[in-house]
């Protein structure tokens, strides 16, 4: 699917346009990297070195202002040390599949390009030789699928992410190395990648275009801005504009990817991934300069550590522009059903997204509908999806035979007044509505209709709530410590609301809760064991009733929740 024009809703309320703000520079970048490696430099010994290396390589051969290291001949001796780590690790290294250095030969390539003249041929030939034998392998996996329909999983049996570092590597390599074989097979598959594979939202889809991995989305991104660096392909400069736009407004306040509409993964850090990627554009340089002072000195892999040198490495400096992130009101609706509202201090995720099921442990069924994140508080309902995990979902039926999870089919609508999600099922569907929050008041409200009469059998809905072991969790009835230990509170001890970290939300009357559960973790194809990633299950069952004055004569159910962050006097108070 070659994308040539889409059209997506993206109203930032209060503003016409983004306003430029500042200028954004890669100040932060060089800050990090000669605080880390001054902390390692006495170990170069180190399982990241090509990461370190590259931080060391940019920082001696990078004239800037903000650099205090350039020139320094005391990081290039590091830059060499490091490298001559790497090439031991590969030389010691026996094995044929070497995919295990896709996360670091980027850095490597950079290394030996940025370094090469200052090299002894003995040195130079030395890396070289490791650098072509590591890079044949992802050549032969790159040619092996460049022709074939997709470069989604269900094609080329691995994910997008990989493919876009394997051609990437390839591309990179062809350049460095002088090898026109490589440069035109990199070509071939990363200008495809960035003009056909991408989906019209701005994000390349690993399983189907239906939705986002959104964490594994920052290393595809990556792959092509790394390839703009050098061949300025505009089609490549035009998927980073959609990419830019996808990502801008898909990061919550703390610079974490919003999870409702990742197809992989639950969870996943502020991510150090290709900020440079982002910064051929007003709002990209903002972008890229809210997320790094999440990375600090002392609290920054390795790996990470590399990507931000990358950055600083191909940086665009130029003027900054206001992001949602920045606004008190911005929305923006993707051509999938999927949209995400910022109201200061809420920002809240509706999802409808839906796959074809799969039996890979690495793809997650697209069952949360809906999560809310406060400024202050921050995240208090999560829709991050799971995987054999009905307990989970925001809506699960079992008729004896099959337990449901995923809508069947959905629609969203997004408007000043409110915000509507509607969900099929196999014998009802849901209207969710979300009216405009008021600064210390949210509400959320589930209409359920059965599709047929007397047709639904056992169904619940289930939020997702965001406790904390170790702080105290109030109903009307009772209050409680929470810890690893399991409790259940029935509708007699929650009495209509529950109080925790300073937000209180009132529930229906049959509401049950219940702590800890521990979601799927993919990577260990089982439940998570920390109790950090535990989540509150909030479940009501669906008790459809028989309408008046409709002239069908199917049943419907009316649920709602009010989220307050109000802790004034007339906040309900527990066991009163």
């Amino acid at each position: 699917m070659r994308i040539h024009h889409f059209v997506v809703l993206a109203l930032v309320a209060l503003v016409a346009a983004p306003r430029v703000v500042s200028a954004a520079s890669p100040d932060d970048y060089f800050d990090l990297m000669v605080a880390e490696l001054q902390r390692i430099a006495s170990t170069p010994e180190l399982r990241d070195a090509p990461s370190y290396m590259l931080a060391a390589a940019v920082l001696v051969t990078k004239q800037h202002p903000a650099n205090p290291a350039y020139g320094d001949e005391k990081f290039l001796e590091l830059a060499m040390q490091l490298g001559d780590v790497a090439v031991s690790q590969s030389e010691r290294d026996d094995s044929q599949d070497r995919q295990d250095y896709e996360w670091e030969i980027h850095f490597w390539l950079d290394s030996y390009r940025l370094l090469e003249s200052k090299l002894s041929d003995a040195r130079r030939a030395r890396w070289r030789k490791e650098l072509e034998r590591n890079v044949r392998w992802f050549a032969g996996q790159t040619d092996a699928r460049i022709d074939f329909p997709r470069y989604q999983g269900p094609f080329i049996r691995t994910s997008t992410n990989h493919f876009a570092l394997f051609a990437s590597t390839v591309y990179l390599a062809g350049r460095v190395l002088k090898n026109k074989e490589w440069e035109e097979l990199g070509t071939r598959a990363m200008h495809r990648l960035a003009t056909e594979e991408q989906a019209p939202g701005g994000y390349w889809g690993e399983f189907t275009d239906n939705g986002p991995t959104t964490g594994y989305d920052y290393i595809t991104m990556t792959c092509v801005a790394l390839y703009y660096e050098h061949s300025l392909d505009t089609g490549a400069l035009e998927a980073l504009r959609r990419s830019t736009d996808f990502h801008k407004y898909f990061t919550w306040p703390n610079g974490e990817p919003v999870e409702t509409i990742n197809g992989r993964n639950r969870h996943w850090d502020v991510s150090a991934w290709g900020h440079f990627g982002f910064t051929h554009w007003p709002d990209g340089r903002r972008y890229a300069e809210f997320l790094s002072p999440f990375f600090t000195a002392g609290n920054v892999s390795g790996r990470d550590l590399g990507r931000l040198s990358q950055s600083a490495l191909y940086y665009h400096e130029g003027p900054t522009a206001e992001i949602p992130q920045d606004l008190s009101r911005a929305v923006h609706q993707m051509p999938v059903p999927a949209g995400i509202r910022r109201t200061a201090p809420w920002t809240v995720c509706l999802s409808g997204l839906y796959d074809p099921p799969s039996s890979s442990q690495f793809t997650l069924d697209r069952q949360g509908n809906v999560s809310i994140y406060h400024d202050t508080l921050g995240m208090i309902i999560t829709g991050a999806n799971s995987k054999h995990q009905p307990e989970l979902a925001t809506f699960m039926e079992n008729d004896g035979d099959e337990v449901a999870t995923v809508p069947r089919s959905s629609r969203l609508r997004m408007s000043d007044e409110a915000d509507r999600l509607g969900m099929a099922y196999r014998t009802f569907f849901v209207d969710l509505r979300v009216p405009r929050p008021e600064p210390e008041r949210l509400t959320l409200h589930f209409q359920i209709t059965e599709v047929g009469p007397n047709r639904m059998g056992d169904a619940h809905m289930n939020l997702q709530l965001v406790l904390e072991s170790g702080k105290v969790l109030e109903t009307a009835k009772t209050k409680v410590t929470l810890d690893e230990n399991r409790i259940e509170l029935g509708p007699e001890e929650i009495g209509g609301w529950i109080r925790h970290r300073g937000w209180t939300l009132t529930v229906d009357p049959t509401a049950r809760l219940t702590w800890p559960i521990y979601p799927f973790n993919p990577y260990s194809n089982a439940p998570e064991t920390e109790l950090r990633h535990a989540v509150g299950r909030l479940s009501i069952p669906l008790k459809v009733e028989p309408q008046r004055d409709w002239a069908l004569s199917w049943r419907r159910q009316e649920i709602a929740f009010t989220l307050e962050t109000r802790m004034g006097g007339d906040s309900p108070r527990c066991c009163e």
